[in-house]
């Protein structure tokens, strides 16, 4: 197992993510009005578990001084409650029910119907980030978790993508397969472009951020998207030594969640170094941000103060940790307290650019940036949803509806309480109808799904969401 991991002592915020839009001159010295962008995406990471969420156990020191350089989200929101699809509404900027992305991971070794195994993936006509921004002249690169398909088809080389480094898989061990540390699932192994496996000798999450490194000392003559996707803090509960020792007074999978944490904060503290030291941080957008809520039952995380996990639609569920680092267009230290979504990235990202976003193909995403410009004015959204089969959530304005299999709707003010304690159903049944009828008008617009789980799984998720409700007394 290694400990290899160098000091983090740096103070650039190592907020995650894609230059979100701005920046530019990035080696683009033939197009010095463009930004660089790196999207860095954390995974199954707990809504409280930062320090720029107010966590006083967990350390992210660079994350915390990315929220002090940028603005910071309140209410940001993912498409689905578990990684592949939200992932797959993230880079195409459309729902991914819209084209039979059902909230169900790929492959296929629970579903029971429909596409299964390998054959399952991101449909080949679905356009992605990378697709768009290289339309642009960007050069794009893919680094880490993948999980948009296994078969050679759905490689992130054939879907907008010119480099990748990462795996194809969801999940892998932390530490390199040898002998002691067997690898079961050839998704899991390491992969630089097309089929050059090459397993590392580091820690996983510094593996990644090591080749993110190099992509940005890279010499290049266009502007660069670099998406980099950690598993960290994913299971399996795996850690270095050096960092399970700095949270002495945590215990078990929290004390390990917690080193985890603080070695992927450091790592993204790292790239940002990168960026300063070749003089690109005024021409990046930043942006990091989470594929869905923390899942508390596996992996020991805080989802604090909202209701829900991984997997179910209270805010626990979709509501994620989001950050944008744009120099010379968002002020430092500063706060967004409306809805926004990751579907809204492509367009954002795609503007950024140079392109226009109203050329982009029935997306659902809006650019953001005249809304954090405060040059429009009221929601980027209405109205948002999530679906996976009979469960569903809409929410329009403040109120929040949700539809389960084995019991009445629920009805929310968000606004009043993000916790979802007060459930309004029976005080407001007019609403309850108008919001059901607007669900269901919007399903009637999408695909059927391509694959399902068994559904024994179904009644799991509805045991962990009851499991990991507040109530008013929290």
């Amino acid at each position: 197992m290694m400990s290899c991991f160098i000091s983090w002592t740096s103070r650039r915020v190592a907020v995650i993510v894609v230059g979100l839009l701005a920046g530019a001159l990035t080696h683009a010295a033939d197009e010095p009005g463009r930004p660089n962008i790196l999207l860095i995406l954390s995974d199954d990471a707990g809504y409280a578990d930062f320090g720029f969420h107010g966590s006083r156990e967990f350390r992210t020191p660079n994350l915390d001084a990315l929220a002090n350089q940028g603005m910071r989200f309140e209410q940001a929101y993912v498409t689905a409650a578990v990684c592949g699809p939200s992932r797959a509404g993230l880079l195409t900027g459309k729902y991914q029910q819209r084209f039979g992305y059902e909230e169900n991971n790929v492959p296929g070794y629970m579903s029971t119907s429909g596409t299964i195994g390998d054959d399952m993936g991101l449909p080949l006509d679905e356009l992605t980030l990378g697709d768009h921004l290289r339309s642009l002249g960007y050069e794009t690169v893919y680094i880490g978790k993948w999980h948009q398909g296994n078969a050679d088809r759905f490689h992130p080389l054939k879907r907008g993508f010119e480099a990748f480094y990462g795996i194809r898989g969801g999940a892998r061990s932390y530490f390199p397969f040898d002998e002691t540390n067997i690898n079961y699932r050839p998704e899991d192994y390491l992969e630089r472009d097309f089929g050059g496996f090459e397993e590392s000798d580091l820690y996983l999450t510094d593996a990644l951020a090591n080749e993110a490194i190099d992509q940005i000392h890279a010499d290049r003559q266009q502007p660069f998207f670099i998406f980099l996707s950690f598993t960290a803090v994913h299971s399996p509960m795996e850690a270095l030594t050096e960092d399970l020792d700095v949270f002495p007074d945590l215990e078990g999978a929290r004390r390990t969640l917690a080193a985890m944490t603080l070695s992927m904060d450091r790592a993204i503290g790292r790239v940002l170094d990168a960026l300063d030291q070749e003089q690109l941080a005024q021409n990046t957008i930043v942006v990091f941000t989470n594929d869905n809520g923390g899942p508390s039952d596996d992996n020991a995380s805080d989802n604090s103060p909202l209701s829900g996990t991984k997997a179910n639609h209270l805010e626990g569920g979709i509501r994620v940790p989001f950050l944008i680092r744009w120099p010379g267009v968002l002020e430092e230290d500063t706060v967004y307290s409306h809805p926004i979504s990751t579907l809204d990235l492509l367009p954002t990202m795609y503007a950024a650019a140079g392109g226009e976003p109203g050329e982009l193909d029935r997306i659902d995403g809006v650019n953001i940036r005249p809304f954090l410009t405060n040059l429009e004015a009221g929601r980027p959204h209405q109205t948002l949803y999530w679906k996976k089969e009979v469960r569903a959530a809409i929410r329009d304005g403040d109120w929040k509806l949700l539809r389960f299999p084995d019991r009445p709707a629920e009805l929310y003010d968000i606004n009043a309480d993000p916790a979802e304690t007060n459930d309004l159903a029976t005080t407001h049944p007019q609403r309850v109808a108008d919001l059901y009828r607007k669900l269901f008008e919007w399903e009637l617009t999408l695909e059927r799904p391509r694959w399902q789980l068994r559904r024994k799984y179904e009644g799991d998720a509805m045991k962990r969401m009851d499991s990991y409700r507040r109530t008013s007394d929290d």
